[in-house]
């Protein structure tokens, strides 16, 4: 006798269990870096962690929460400009560089009750119009001098080697937080709930999701997010110029890491991050026609691998390092006698 379908319910696998467990040994190890590594190897991977929180945080906005926007550098550019504003009144440099971004969350609170209202290419252009208006009103403070901009000059208190370490060591531990952060986040009922607005704004409300409520929630975390990584850039650079802060190449570069490495994928995110990286450190000296490259290749993604990297790996391969949601497995029940057969479904 035929055995019946099997349909399971599956989070964690063997995989993910073992993988979980490999990065939180990965990210012990890497508190180790300023001990063991020289200057450049701490400020490249201080730029990857960079890198990460932003890809993580861009995606959890557009690939989790289908809010997608080309104007996040506005949040780039506030973290670093409150982080000059908070050091320049006299507090210190690296708690300042925490508070500012906690402070651009407090002011996209309400900049969330406005743009939510706009819905697709009204949303995506709709920040894009807040970023270049946030540059120009920062254009406007005496003591970022316009475009001619400002510095961190705070930070020369500290030694050379003492700032790049607790440069690396601030980047890191903002990185992993925002990783457990968006990893908890849309593990529970809130990433459910993110996931259905994307899928069907209309039918999440009609079955109770508090759209409004979590779309704000979403949007607040990924500008902190992103306003955190400006402000870690500033320690990194310690110079503040307006137009490079709030460039649009920002939010270029995060698309291009999720598109690459896989949108609506956690694994992607960190995965693009990485490929950027190396592509940067290889081909960044190219100039213009490094970002034609980089256009191109998104471009590619788009057309022919819409999926990215990590999402056609995970599909064709059915690997799940670090799932936020639930899976089905079908298969078939164990038999009931022996002589039964049980053939798994593919």
């Amino acid at each position: 006798m035929a055995s019946e379908p099997h349909i399971t319910v599956e989070r964690w696998t063997r995989a993910s269990v073992v993988a979980a467990t490999l990065a939180l040994a990965v990210a012990a190890l890497l508190a180790l870096g300023p001990l063991v590594l020289g200057a450049n190897a701490i400020d490249k991977l201080t730029t990857l962690f960079i890198y990460v929180i932003l890809a993580a945080t861009w995606n959890a906005l557009a690939g989790y929460g289908g809010l997608v926007s080309i104007g996040q550098q506005a949040f780039f550019g506030l973290g670093a400009y409150a982080a000059v504003r908070l050091a320049d009144a006299g507090m210190s440099v690296y708690p300042a560089l925490v508070l500012a971004a906690l402070l651009v969350g407090l002011v996209a609170w309400p900049l969330a009750l406005f743009m939510l209202r706009l819905r697709g290419g009204e949303f995506a252009i709709g920040m894009w119009v807040v970023a270049e208006l946030a540059h120009l009103l920062v254009n406007l403070d005496g003591l970022v001098q316009g475009e001619t901009g400002t510095s961190l000059i705070v930070l020369n208190a500290y030694a050379a080697d003492a700032r790049h370490a607790f440069n690396y060591w601030i980047s890191l531990g903002s990185m992993v937080a925002i990783l457990g952060i968006l990893f908890v986040l849309l593990r529970g009922r809130a990433g459910t709930a993110i996931q259905a607005i994307r899928d069907n704004e209309d039918a999440a409300a009609s079955v109770g999701v508090k759209v409004a409520a979590t779309k704000r929630a979403v949007f607040i975390i990924a500008a902190f997010g992103t306003a955190l990584a400006g402000a870690l850039w500033l320690a990194t650079a310690i110079t503040f110029q307006p137009k490079t802060y709030f460039s649009v190449e920002w939010t270029a570069y995060m698309i291009f890491m999720v598109l690459v490495g896989g949108l609506g994928t956690f694994e992607g995110a960190i995965l693009g991050a990485v490929i950027f990286f190396v592509i940067e450190a290889l081909f960044g000296a190219a100039g213009v026609w490094y970002l034609v490259g980089l256009g191109a290749t998104a471009l590619v993604f788009a057309l022919f691998l819409s999926r990215g990297l990590w999402g056609t790996f995970a599909t064709r391969f059915d690997i799940h390092l670090l799932p936020v949601g639930y899976r089905l497995v079908i298969g078939r029940r164990a038999p009931a006698h022996p002589s039964d057969v049980a053939v798994p479904e593919r």
